[in-house]
């Protein structure tokens, strides 16, 4: 168990039966009245953003999440087959369990697979991963007095706004987070 007041960004706590992780906490002390802890948690297994108040002091339990080590091996249809680098099992995810991190999976890619009291519930990327480019328009020489952008798709599929110097067959570095370009590689 564990007190509100204690919240931090990234804790990951149970609450209604639901396994959350804490993205932002306010400690509220009106003129009249008791205290409370505003929060926005994100349900960590369908991804919604809900935003509960807690009483000051309350507790709730607190979710131990495990990590390990995979490796991404393949998709086939809608299924995605990942390996224990520790133990050698294999298991699958769907696609819909997948959405966001599809746009930067490449086949051997080591990430980690989230798990709660054995239930898979997604996957953590590394903060950037480096892809290709496959497809971009050729940069239109004097057009860069703002630092204009173009698009660009990467061999996963992602389309990027991408400075106008960078051409097909380079590689670049993508922050997994928000999807966008960070240099290339």
């Amino acid at each position: 168990m564990i007190s509100v007041n204690d919240f931090k960004t990234g804790l990951t706590v149970e609450v209604d039966g639901d396994i959350y992780t804490v993205l932002e906490f306010q400690h509220v002390k009106p003129g009249k009245g008791a205290a409370f802890v505003r929060s926005k948690l994100k349900n960590l297994r369908n991804g919604n953003i809900v935003e509960k108040t807690f009483r000051a002091g309350e507790t709730i339990s607190r979710a131990m999440i495990e990590n390990r080590d995979v490796s991404y091996l393949y998709a086939s249809g809608q299924e995605h087959t990942f390996m224990d680098n520790e133990t050698y099992d294999q298991f699958t995810l769907t696609s819909d369990q997948l959405e966001w991190e599809l746009n930067f999976l490449k086949e051997n890619m080591n990430v980690k697979i989230v798990s709660y009291q054995g239930e898979i519930i997604g996957i953590n990327l590394p903060n950037s991963v480096e892809l290709k480019v496959i497809e971009t328009e050729p940069g239109i020489k004097g057009n860069t007095a703002t630092g204009a952008t173009k698009n660009a798709k990467v061999e996963t599929g992602l389309n990027v706004q991408v400075p106008l110097f960078i051409n097909e067959g380079d590689v670049l570095l993508i922050d997994t987070r928000e999807g966008k370009y960070i240099s290339r590689a």
